[in-house]
C-alpha cells in the first residue's frame, strides 16, 4: 500500500520534501559523529537529508523501497541511492550513524521491533542513531499510507527487546512543511554500546 503510493507520488512527494531544512535536526545527529564518519540514510525519500550530510563531508549510503524515489533521490543527491526495503539490510556493524527520519513510520508495529534490531545490527559500537515517528500511538490508515504512530512509552517498549541499545535523547517537534504545523513529531536519538 505504501509503495503503490509512492510510486504514483513520487513527484509530489519529492517537491513537498526536498526544500525543507531540517539542520536544526541535524545538529544532535552529528554531534555526535566524528569527521568523514560513515551515515546510512535508511528509508531516504527525496535524497535531501543524504546529500546533505554528503555535503557535510561525511560518506552516506542511502536507500529506499520506492523505484521512483530512488531515481529522483540519486538526481537530487548525485549519490548511489538503492532500492531496498528494511527487510534486505544485511551489513553488520559497518556504520557510525543511521538516519531514519520518517521512514520506520511505514513499518507495521509488528513487524518494527525486528526492523530496528535489523538496523542496529549495521551499527558500529558507539554509534548514533536518529529515528523519527509522527507523534501518537497504535497504527493508522491515511491517504492511501498505512502509519505507525509513536509516543515516548511506546518507543520504551519498543526498546526493550534491542540489545545494546539506550535512548540518549527524545524531544517533539512541529511539522516543518508548510501547511503542516499542526503535526507532531517524535525525534529521539539512540546509541548502541
Amino acid at each position: 500500500m505504501n509503495n503503490d503510493y509512492y510510486q504514483q507520488h513520487a513527484q509530489r512527494f519529492f517537491s513537498d520534501t526536498v526544500a525543507v531544512d531540517m539542520s536544526i535536526l541535524y545538529q544532535p545527529f552529528v554531534a555526535n559523529l566524528k569527521p568523514g564518519a560513515w551515515i546510512l540514510d535508511a528509508g531516504c525519500g527525496s535524497g535531501r537529508d543524504a546529500k546533505a550530510f554528503s555535503e557535510m563531508g561525511y560518506r552516506v549510503d542511502a536507500f529506499d523501497a520506492s523505484a521512483e524515489l530512488v531515481e529522483l533521490a540519486r538526481q537530487h543527491s548525485g549519490l548511489p541511492v538503492v532500492r531496498k526495503r528494511f527487510e534486505e539490510v544485511v551489513e553488520v556493524e559497518r556504520y557510525d550513524g543511521i538516519w531514519c527520519c520518517a521512514s520506520l513510520l511505514h513499518v507495521p508495529l509488528s513487524e518494527l521491533q525486528g526492523v530496528m534490531a535489523r538496523l542496529a545490527k549495521t551499527l558500529k559500537p558507539g554509534g548514533i542513531w536518529y529515528i523519527s515517528f509522527k507523534y501518537g500511538s497504535g497504527e493508522r490508515e491515511s491517504d492511501g499510507r498505512v502509519f505507525t504512530d509513536m509516543n515516548e512509552a511506546g518507543l520504551k517498549d519498543l526498546l526493550v527487546g534491542l540489545n545494546n541499545i539506550t535512548l540518549t535523547d527524545s524531544w517533539i517537534t512541529g511539522d516543518k512543511r508548510p501547511g503542516r504545523q499542526d503535526e507532531q513529531w517524535l525525534n529521539s536519538l539512540l546509541y548502541k554500546s
